[in-house]
């Protein structure tokens, strides 16, 4: 079952920072990213089973350079799904696959 993983977090950096964590900690891919406030919160979204994304956010959120805002959604709705592609095409990247 695919599910999405969200972290929301001050700065840049901090953001590479979570997502280096995640894709290292479990078997997730990176989907998009959303740059608010000129790059001072950034939220990350990444893919994959529920277990890997669930372990991936966790230590993420446990482990990142600052203090986060995180979620999992399994089975997410399709309108989220949609959300989510929408966000993809911004960066230039293929969304949920």
């Amino acid at each position: 079952m695919k599910s999405l993983g969200f972290i929301e977090i001050p700065g840049v950096i901090p953001a590479i920072d979570a997502i280096d964590i995640m894709c290292k900690t479990a078997d997730v891919e990176f989907v998009t990213w959303e740059r608010k406030m000129g790059g001072r919160l950034v939220t990350v979204i990444v893919q994959g089973e529920v277990a890997a994304v669930t372990e991936a956010v966790e230590a993420a959120a446990s482990r990142a350079m600052k203090p986060c805002v995180h979620a999992v959604i399994p089975n997410p709705h399709e309108e989220t799904i949609k959300m989510v592609h929408l966000s993809a095409k911004k960066f230039g990247g293929e969304a949920l696959g």
